[in-house]
């Protein structure tokens, strides 16, 4: 008879502990039922109340682990931008496949981070010939066959493989889709395709754009061009599937090697560069205005360099170290958004590896200013 009643408490022990595993690993929400109740309580999950800031960095794609986890110490991180690599032969082909040893590593660095309480957003990363092709000149010859290998052969299995599994808080579902943008029913496809099977948040992350105010005869034309494809990037409908709206906030600011916070500030308001007058922050805001979604600058980012405001996007612009300038853009970013209420936050360009060719790693002046973020 003890026998049996031993038996039976085990049974029901291990039918105990199952269901408290089942209910711990189950992605209800983003990061599983028990864990989002407490972090909720906390306010430090990321969820669709959105009543946390997001404080993150994108990892380099070359990111180590140790360096990963130091960082996000160093810069006082919530959150971590995730890059997996998805090869693309090159930018016209439809091609894609995930990278085993980028998914292997992020497996490693999420196993590190459990218990920490850093909000994951995983970004399966356009890796163009190599990486010697930027995201934003991908123009695929088959476009239809490029959207359904990136569902079935880069979101779907990092969805089965990292998303649900580690319970991640956002999936970027496409990223900087320049020449697929007016492609609107099949980038939506992308989002509809990716709630069938993870419930956690959903964004889509597009690139900077140009505006001119200028006004002479001569550049008529050119600046309803441009307003033209701002105008088209604002009424896109992925906006209306994703759950907040990333921007790549690589914004041309000024004409100067080095600028004074207070200029670059400026910048922000009315762009210098060119003398285009174009209005950041009243067209990023815009974007919140038609979709009543919190703004994330998905990646944020400047050289430590002189001519860091001139083309943020160019990590070559200029071989003169300047680790001040780096920090006023930032700073100037700080002043002009941080308190915000439709700004959900940022993610800083790019941290997880520090060898002297990474230009956008922060430097110790760069490091002190996005401390001082959201520290309200």
């Amino acid at each position: 008879m003890k026998k049996k009643f031993a038996i039976l408490c085990c049974i029901i022990f291990f039918i105990l502990v199952g269901s408290g595993y089942y209910l711990y690993s189950v992605n209800y929400t983003s990061r599983g039922w028990i864990n989002n109740f407490l972090n909720k309580r906390e306010g430090k999950t990321l969820n669709k109340e959105f009543n946390t800031k997001i404080k993150s960095a994108n990892l380099a794609t070359d990111y180590s682990v140790e360096k990963a986890l130091e960082d996000i110490e160093t810069l006082k991180l919530n959150t971590i931008n995730l890059p997996i690599v998805i090869n693309i032969p090159d930018i016209k082909s439809s091609n894609v496949s995930v990278d085993y040893n980028s998914l292997q590593r992020a497996q490693w660095l999420l196993d590190k981070l459990k218990g920490k309480k850093i909000n994951i957003i995983l970004e399966p990363y356009p890796w163009i010939a190599n990486g010697s092709k930027p995201e934003t000149d991908f123009n695929p010859t088959n476009k239809e066959e490029f959207f359904s290998n990136w569902k079935n052969n880069a979101l779907k299995p990092l969805i089965d493989k990292i998303a649900i599994p580690y319970r991640v808080d956002a999936l970027v579902v496409g990223t900087s889709f320049s020449y697929l943008e007016d492609m609107e029913d099949n980038l939506c496809d992308l989002a509809d395709f990716s709630r069938t099977y993870y419930k956690g948040l959903i964004t889509y992350r597009t690139s900077q754009w140009v505006t001119a105010n200028w006004t002479d005869e001569a550049t008529k034309k050119q600046v309803e061009e441009l307003n033209k494809k701002y105008n088209q990037k604002l009424n896109n409908k992925i906006f209306s599937k994703v759950d907040f709206i990333s921007i790549a906030s690589y914004f041309e600011l000024t004409n100067n090697d080095v600028n004074t916070v207070e200029n670059l500030t400026k910048s922000l308001i009315s762009s210098q560069k060119f003398s285009r007058g174009q209005e950041i922050k009243t067209q990023v805001k815009n974007f919140y205005d038609k979709w009543k979604k919190p703004i994330f600058f998905g990646e944020l980012g400047f050289p430590r360099t002189t001519k860091a405001s001139i083309d943020p996007w160019n990590p070559y612009a200029s071989t003169e170290i300047n680790n001040q300038e780096q920090a006023n853009c930032f700073e100037a970013y700080r002043i002009t958004y941080e308190a915000e209420p439709w700004f959900l936050g940022f993610s800083f360009f790019a941290v997880g590896n520090n060898n002297s060719d990474k230009m956008y790693y922060p430097s110790k002046e760069t490091v002190d200013v996005i401390n001082k973020w959201f520290n309200f």
